[in-house]
């Protein structure tokens, strides 16, 4: 099954030649493109993508801001932010507001195509710069609650799950292991974030290790 692919991006060049990688690759298809937030959020319920590409600084609108909307309204739409920022503030911003996944624009084309993938299959693909600023941020924060405390919200079977991610487990093989569908696993994992009040796979294994 091709993984159907929606772009934001307000700057034509770029547009167009992400979407030309999204065209032109096998097992994915483009659904679509937005060239604003404001065209983002009346379109992307229409185009039910999979993932979307989404770029931060869109003139109007912020792409964080489409994906905070969006991520109450349809939370399982996947949103990779593609963008030039690499400081720490757009990055906790974009990250707290539901985006799963952080890469830069000068990312090769096969591993922008290999982070959609990693994305679906339940990761968050993130740019090695990205990772390494996101690490040393939550290695700066203080704990303010026992992981017990923590995930007492959750139930059996979220624990299971969110153990699994934090063994670095895709939806795939979580679904095996616990011998449930894909789309089980990715209901449950919603409801996760819900509880604990995060927005992506990252926070949530933080809060699973108490940080």
């Amino acid at each position: 099954m091709d993984i159907t692919v929606a772009i934001v991006e307000d700057n034509s060049d770029i547009r167009q030649a992400l979407e030309q990688i999204i065209e032109t690759a096998d097992g994915y298809e483009l659904v679509g493109s937005c060239i604003s937030g404001e065209d983002a959020l009346k379109k992307l319920p229409r185009m039910h993508p999979k993932v979307v590409l989404m770029d931060i600084d869109l003139g109007g609108i912020t792409g964080i801001e489409v994906v905070r909307q969006m991520k109450i309204s349809h939370p399982e739409i996947l949103f990779m932010m593609c963008t030039v920022y690499e400081d720490d503030e757009k990055i906790f911003q974009a990250l707290t507001a539901g985006a799963n996944g952080y890469v830069l624009k000068k990312t090769a084309p096969g591993k922008l195509l290999d982070a959609i993938r990693e994305l679906f299959e339940g990761g968050s693909p993130m740019s090695s710069q990205i990772a390494r600023k996101v690490v040393a941020a939550f290695q700066q924060k203080p704990a303010q609650q026992t992981a017990e405390d923590n995930l007492e919200v959750l139930s059996k079977r979220e624990k299971e799950i969110l153990e699994s991610l934090a063994k670095g487990l895709l939806y795939k093989e979580i679904a095996d292991v616990l011998c449930i569908s894909q789309e089980t696993v990715r209901k449950h994992v919603y409801h996760i974030y819900e509880k604990l009040h995060v927005g992506n796979r990252v926070e949530a294994v933080n809060k699973f290790y108490g940080r």
